[in-house]
This record gives C-alpha cells, sequence and structure tokens, in this order.
C-alpha cells in the first residue's frame, strides 16, 4: 500500500544523531556523537535502594494512574528548588512535569504554534526542537550565534522581517550544540526585543546545573516581569536520562492550556519515575550529586580540549564551554557533512554542524563533539582519528 502522509510531517527527516547510533554497534567505532550523560554519574545504589522501597511500600501508588499536572511532591519540590536557585518562577506561573524536556518543548509548540508562524532560533539549535517545530508546520528562521549568544542585531532585524514570530528559542547555557554561554547583557536583549515585538521565548535548559567553570548567569526567565518565558529543563542530565523527567514553568494561563494538550499526548509522565526523582531529592543531597558530576564532566572536558590543542590546533576552531556535554568544532573552508562521512571512516563518530541549522540542508563548515559519554581512553585516541581527517 502506499501511503500519504499529513502535511505535518511528511517532510520531516530522523534525527541525524539517533541515525548515527545505529552504525555504533561496531565496537571498534569511538563515538563522540552523542548527547548522552556519562554512565559514571548514575547514582545507581541509591536508586536502587529508593525503587526497592517504593515497590516494598508505596506500589499500589506508584503503579497507578497519575495526575497531569505531575506528582504533586515533585511539583512542589521543582518549584521550590527553582525559586532558591535560580530565582525562577513566581506567585504567576506553575510547573508541570513532562515526559522529559523534549515533550516540553513539543508541548509549548503545540499550544502555541499555527501553521506558517516563525519560531526564531539560534543557528546551530537543538535537531529535538527543530524538528517539533517543523511537526507544526512552523518557518524557521536562524539567528547566528557569537561567542557571547545570539547576535542580538540579527535577532531584530529577523523581528522585523517576520512580524508573525510568535516563540523565540534559546538555550543560553552551556548551549547544544556550541557549547556556548549566552552572556547575561545578551539574555535582557533578547527578552527586551521579546517584549518589544511580541514574542513569547522558550528557555531550554537541560545542561545549566553542569557548570564546572565561570560564573553562574540568571537565567532569562528570572529576569521575566511580564509572563513572556516559558522555562523547560529536566532531570535527564543530573539523575537519568532514561527516566524521561522533565518539568515547565511558566505562566498558569499557558501551563493550564499545556496540562490539557498532555492529556491527549501520554495522560501523565511515569509515576514511578517521579516518585523516584523525589524520593531521592527528599533523601539525599541532590547537589552533592551534581558536584560529583561536575568534577566528572570538567576533567572530561579538560583531557578532550588538552588533545584538540595538541593535534588540531592551527587546523579546526573550536569552542571551550564552561559546562554541559558538547564542543563545537569548525573547519574554515571546511564541509560538516564531508568531515563526518571520514571520520566514520575512520572509526570515530561525529555529527555533522547541518544537522542542528533551523533550514534543511543548509551548509554547515563545523560539528559537534561530545565528551561525557567517552572513556578518557576513547577521547584520545578519538581525538587523534579526528585529526588525521581534518
Amino acid at each position: 500500500m502506499e501511503y500519504v502522509f499529513s502535511d505535518k510531517v511528511s517532510g520531516m527527516k530522523p534525527s541525524a544523531i539517533r541515525e548515527i547510533f545505529k552504525s555504533l554497534t561496531d565496537k571498534s567505532i569511538i563515538s563522540f556523537a552523542a548527547g548522552n550523560p556519562s554512565p559514571l554519574s548514575f547514582p545507581v545504589e541509591k536508586m536502587h535502594a529508593i525503587a526497592n522501597d517504593i515497590f516494598a511500600n508505596n506500589a499500589a501508588f506508584a503503579l497507578q494512574y497519575g495526575i497531569t499536572e505531575g506528582y504533586p511532591r515533585l511539583r512542589e519540590q521543582v518549584a521550590e528548588r527553582l525559586r532558591a536557585k535560580f530565582n525562577t518562577g513566581t506567585a504567576d506561573d506553575e510547573t508541570i512535569i513532562t515526559t522529559g524536556g523534549q515533550q516540553g518543548i513539543d508541548l509549548t509548540a503545540k499550544v502555541l504554534l499555527n501553521e506558517g508562524d516563525t519560531v526564531i532560533c539560534e543557528n546551530p539549535s537543538f535537531i529535538g526542537a527543530l524538528n517539533a517545530f517543523r511537526s507544526y508546520n512552523a518557518h524557521l528562521v536562524g539567528v547566528d550565534l557569537d561567542r557571547d549568544g545570539m547576535n542580538v542585531e540579527a535577532l531584530e532585524s529577523a523581528l522585523k522581517a517576520n512580524p508573525n514570530t510568535k516563540l523565540i528559542y534559546v538555550i543560553p547555557t552551556f548551549q547544544n550544540p556550541a557549547g556556548i554561554t549566552t552572556s547575561l547583557e545578551k539574555r535582557r536583549a533578547i527578552l527586551a526585543l521579546a517584549k518589544k515585538y511580541g514574542a513569547v521565548i522558550l528557555e531550554d535548559n537541560p545542561y545549566g546545573e553542569l557548570r564546572f567553570a565561570g560564573t553562574d548567569v540568571p537565567t532569562i526567565k528570572s529576569l521575566d516581569t511580564d509572563g513572556r518565558v516559558v522555562y523547560c529543563s529536566s532531570f535527564s542530565k543530573i539523575l537519568s536520562a532514561g527516566m524521561r523527567v522533565g518539568f515547565l514553568c511558566g505562566p498558569k494561563e499557558l501551563i493550564q492550556k499545556v496540562v490539557v494538550v498532555k492529556q491527549v499526548n501520554d495522560v501523565h509522565t511515569n509515576l514511578f519515575f517521579q516518585i523516584l526523582a523525589s524520593e531521592f531529592i527528599e533523601r539525599y543531597r541532590l547537589d552533592d550529586h551534581i558536584r560529583s558530576i561536575r568534577a566528572l564532566y570538567r576533567a572530561k572536558c579538560e583531557l578532550m580540549l588538552s588533545e584538540l590543542d595538541g593535534h588540531i590546533a592551527g587546523k579546526a576552531e573550536f569552542t571551550r564551554p564552561e559546562g554541559g556535554l558538547f564542543i563545537w568544532l569548525t573547519v574554515k573552508g571546511g564541509n560538516g557533512d564531508e568531515i563526518a562521512k571520514r571520520a566514520i571512516a575512520n572509526k570515530v563518530a561525529v555529527v555533522t554542524g547541518s544537522s542542528f541549522n533551523p533550514v534543511q540542508g543548509g551548509f554547515s563548515d563545523s560539528v559537534r563533539l561530545n565528551y561525557s559519554t567517552p572513556s578518557d581512553e576513547e577521547i584520545v585516541e578519538g581525538v587523534k582519528r579526528l585529526a588525521a581527517v581534518i
């Protein structure tokens, strides 16, 4: 049978990152392509103890349906933590638990976007968000990144040229894929432009707690005084990616509409893992656990940068992140697609920069590298293989 797909999905392509995973069954390939947290960051023993306790004492509740907004105690803990740690969230905001940060992005797009509405995002940007926006037939406009975030002049030009802009999507802290952090000055400017042109900001911050150098920068949401920013994050990078527990914090009116669309999406997020996350926060010092992850990623990032300095300096440029999971490597006059193709032939996997281009099929002279997943030995050998390609 020949199927006729809906207009909303007919032009969508699979994530290049997920497709790369399929090639990694070859154990001789070293992967810098993942966006995964390190397995060494998982608090397995503590989670095992909590899981046993849930099954022994709370199984009837944990294995039942839950409410769409999320496990009440976890919602309280998330809201309390956002206020205390990030000065984020007000009396006019609500929090909803989502099935990972990806669902938070998708549900926000679903309640805000009509077909043809413009979404302005960073160039490059997170492929999962780009595909979510494409699924609603949004018009994507990319604004190039400087070393301290979105080019503000180009952002205003894009807003002027696209008066139907509904949403500005940004990953201001340890951006995926570029690894850079938007300065406080630019965060304020982005917020001011959103207000001037009547757009909503979706602030995606899954990596913000993974700072291992530099100084914290206030969230855009913490600067918001008129309910213009929706804040999205998750436990994927600080507890477990496979739990699929994320959250949105935003104006009550908007979050209440998100609740409705989530009900027709998955009813509610996995209740067992919501309880597990809540109990972890209750019993153990989450900040102590996060500090151990920061130390792990600091060492891995420093090792990869040292190897890049030794083997590729002068041949390519690369970002020096202060946190998160990624390094963005650029070969002036090069072709990211070709680098990724030759790299996999040389038994090292990277992600071509064109995968993160808001314009499908757009050109990139860059590739994304991940340092959280490979072992130290793999980082050393993998950079040597990549250097040979470059």
